[in-house]
């Protein structure tokens, strides 16, 4: 499995595999998806789905709602 990242952009829905690509502006997030490895986990790994929580708040906040 592969990260999964859903955003609707004007009438369209996008999917993107590397949040990266996510562009700075578009309507919302759809689907958040984030790729998770079982386990176990390094320290790495679990600093990485730390991350993850605040990486969906900062998409939240670049969502323009269509606007």
């Amino acid at each position: 499995m592969a990260h999964e990242f859903v955003i609707l952009i004007g009438k369209e829905l996008k999917t993107y595999t590397k949040y990266e690509d996510i562009p700075e502006v578009f309507d919302n997030v759809i689907s958040f998806k984030p790729e998770v490895p079982d386990p176990p986990h390094t320290e790495e790994i679990h600093e990485e789905i730390d991350s993850w929580n605040e990486r969906l708040q900062e998409l939240m906040k670049r969502e323009t709602n269509g606007h």
